[in-house]
């Protein structure tokens, strides 16, 4: 049985590695990756503290957040699809449209 804080570790990389790529990347598509990136990284978290305690409350909010985040893909890329058509261009930092 894998031990609870080498998975924590490994979600805190997981986690650590989402926030670089937000921070980090000017591409639109890459900062959505890495928002999944985080979520996935929290739901390794919810699935080891469930495992941990015997407890299946937390795989169930998992799978909440699996539904969440696939409707955050679909919308995330329904916009950067609609910044595309309209700028030519998906980096975050030409993306000025709610400027004076």
């Amino acid at each position: 049985m894998i031990r609870l804080p080498f998975v924590l570790l490994f979600s805190s990389l997981l986690f650590s590695a989402g926030v670089y790529g937000v921070l980090a990347r000017r591409n639109a598509v890459m900062v959505l990756m890495a928002i999944e990136l985080m979520l996935n990284a929290v739901n390794v978290n919810l699935v080891a503290f469930s495992s941990s305690l015997r407890d299946v409350g937390g795989q169930i909010f998992a799978l909440f957040v699996i539904a969440v985040a696939a409707a955050e893909v679909g919308i995330g890329l329904a916009i950067v699809i609609l910044l595309f058509r309209n700028r030519a261009s998906i980096n975050v930092d030409e993306v000025n449209l709610l400027r004076w």
